[in-house]
Protein backbone atom coordinates (compact mmCIF):
# COMPACT_ATOMS: atom_id res chain seq x y z
CA UNK A 1 0.00 0.00 0.00
CA UNK A 2 1.90 2.92 -0.98
CA UNK A 3 0.09 5.63 0.79
CA UNK A 4 1.31 4.42 3.97
CA UNK A 5 4.81 6.42 3.54
CA UNK A 6 3.15 9.75 2.80
CA UNK A 7 1.63 12.45 4.69
CA UNK A 8 -1.73 13.01 4.51
CA UNK A 9 -1.76 16.33 5.89
CA UNK A 10 0.47 17.12 3.09
CA UNK A 11 -3.04 17.22 0.97
CA UNK A 12 -4.19 20.64 2.85
CA UNK A 13 -1.10 21.97 3.11
CA UNK A 14 -0.80 22.26 -0.53
CA UNK A 15 -4.99 23.14 -1.06
CA UNK A 16 -3.74 26.16 1.23
CA UNK A 17 -0.50 27.74 -0.52
CA UNK A 18 -2.26 26.80 -4.06
CA UNK A 19 -5.19 29.11 -2.84
CA UNK A 20 -2.93 31.69 -0.90
CA UNK A 21 -0.38 31.99 -3.54
CA UNK A 22 -2.36 31.56 -6.76
CA UNK A 23 -5.58 33.08 -5.32
CA UNK A 24 -4.53 36.29 -3.48
CA UNK A 25 -7.80 37.13 -2.98
CA UNK A 26 -9.43 34.64 -1.74
CA UNK A 27 -10.76 35.39 2.01
CA UNK A 28 -10.57 32.27 4.37
CA UNK A 29 -13.27 34.13 6.34
CA UNK A 30 -15.59 34.62 3.85
CA UNK A 31 -18.80 33.10 3.73
CA UNK A 32 -18.97 30.14 0.83
CA UNK A 33 -22.77 29.20 1.90
CA UNK A 34 -25.06 29.11 4.58
CA UNK A 35 -27.37 26.19 6.28
CA UNK A 36 -30.31 27.02 7.54
CA UNK A 37 -31.05 25.40 10.79
CA UNK A 38 -33.86 23.52 12.27
CA UNK A 39 -33.42 25.69 14.95
CA UNK A 40 -34.01 28.76 13.04
CA UNK A 41 -30.38 29.99 13.30
CA UNK A 42 -27.81 30.08 10.59
CA UNK A 43 -24.80 27.64 10.08
CA UNK A 44 -21.96 29.80 7.69
CA UNK A 45 -19.22 27.97 6.24
CA UNK A 46 -16.00 29.62 5.23
CA UNK A 47 -13.21 27.83 3.25
CA UNK A 48 -11.04 27.71 6.02
CA UNK A 49 -14.19 25.42 7.81
CA UNK A 50 -13.41 22.95 4.88
CA UNK A 51 -10.36 22.97 4.82
CA UNK A 52 -10.35 22.50 8.51
CA UNK A 53 -12.78 19.40 8.48
CA UNK A 54 -10.39 17.98 5.33
CA UNK A 55 -7.62 17.84 7.66
CA UNK A 56 -9.22 16.47 11.17
CA UNK A 57 -10.89 13.41 8.60
CA UNK A 58 -7.22 13.28 7.44
CA UNK A 59 -5.62 13.35 10.47
CA UNK A 60 -8.30 10.09 11.78
CA UNK A 61 -5.94 7.90 8.84
CA UNK A 62 -2.64 9.10 9.86
CA UNK A 63 -3.76 7.86 13.37
CA UNK A 64 -4.71 4.84 11.61
CA UNK A 65 -1.75 4.24 10.10
CA UNK A 66 0.44 5.00 12.71
CA UNK A 67 -0.86 1.93 14.70
CA UNK A 68 1.40 -0.28 12.41
CA UNK A 69 4.57 -1.11 13.22
CA UNK A 70 7.69 -1.58 10.71
CA UNK A 71 10.18 0.80 8.51
CA UNK A 72 7.45 2.28 6.78
CA UNK A 73 5.99 3.52 9.62
CA UNK A 74 9.17 5.21 10.73
CA UNK A 75 9.34 7.21 7.48
CA UNK A 76 6.06 7.91 7.52
CA UNK A 77 6.39 9.63 11.21
CA UNK A 78 9.81 11.01 9.56
CA UNK A 79 7.85 12.87 6.83
CA UNK A 80 5.23 13.77 8.94
CA UNK A 81 7.94 15.84 11.08
CA UNK A 82 9.50 17.23 8.19
CA UNK A 83 6.17 18.56 7.13
CA UNK A 84 5.39 19.89 10.53
CA UNK A 85 8.93 21.93 10.52
CA UNK A 86 8.07 23.25 7.12
CA UNK A 87 4.39 24.47 7.82
CA UNK A 88 6.29 25.84 11.09
CA UNK A 89 8.92 27.83 9.04
CA UNK A 90 6.01 28.82 6.82
CA UNK A 91 3.52 30.35 9.07
CA UNK A 92 6.61 32.17 11.21
CA UNK A 93 8.38 33.38 7.61
CA UNK A 94 5.78 33.99 4.92
CA UNK A 95 3.06 36.26 5.14
CA UNK A 96 0.62 34.37 2.86
CA UNK A 97 0.39 31.57 6.11
CA UNK A 98 -0.28 34.44 8.81
CA UNK A 99 -3.77 33.19 9.42
CA UNK A 100 -5.98 31.20 11.62
CA UNK A 101 -6.67 28.80 9.33
CA UNK A 102 -3.10 28.07 8.54
CA UNK A 103 -2.35 28.13 12.37
CA UNK A 104 -5.00 25.31 13.05
CA UNK A 105 -3.11 23.63 10.21
CA UNK A 106 -0.32 23.59 12.05
CA UNK A 107 -1.53 22.46 15.42
CA UNK A 108 -3.44 19.45 13.61
CA UNK A 109 0.16 19.03 12.10
CA UNK A 110 1.70 18.87 15.47
CA UNK A 111 -0.92 16.85 16.94
CA UNK A 112 -0.06 14.23 14.15
CA UNK A 113 3.32 14.33 15.07
CA UNK A 114 2.70 13.55 18.73
CA UNK A 115 0.06 11.32 18.52
CA UNK A 116 1.96 9.22 15.71
CA UNK A 117 4.59 8.53 18.33
CA UNK A 118 3.07 8.13 21.22
CA UNK A 119 0.59 5.65 19.36
CA UNK A 120 3.98 3.56 17.50
CA UNK A 121 5.86 3.73 20.78
CA UNK A 122 2.68 2.75 22.80
CA UNK A 123 1.89 -0.11 19.98
CA UNK A 124 5.65 -1.47 20.08
CA UNK A 125 5.53 -1.94 23.75
CA UNK A 126 2.90 -4.24 23.97
CA UNK A 127 4.74 -6.46 21.24
CA UNK A 128 7.93 -6.49 22.76
CA UNK A 129 8.56 -10.27 23.79
CA UNK A 130 11.20 -11.46 25.96
CA UNK A 131 12.82 -14.25 24.52
CA UNK A 132 14.73 -17.22 26.64
CA UNK A 133 12.29 -17.28 29.27
CA UNK A 134 10.34 -20.20 29.65
CA UNK A 135 8.03 -20.51 32.79
CA UNK A 136 9.15 -22.75 35.22
CA UNK A 137 6.97 -25.85 35.77
CA UNK A 138 6.48 -27.64 39.63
Amino acid sequence: MFILGFPLLLVTFAIYNIIAFLMPGVSWTGTITTVHMRSGGDWTMSPGDFLIALAILLLFGEMMKSTRIGIRSVVDHGLSLVLFLAMMAEFLLVRQAASSTFFLLLVISFVDVLGGFAVTLRSAQRDLTIEGSVPHVS
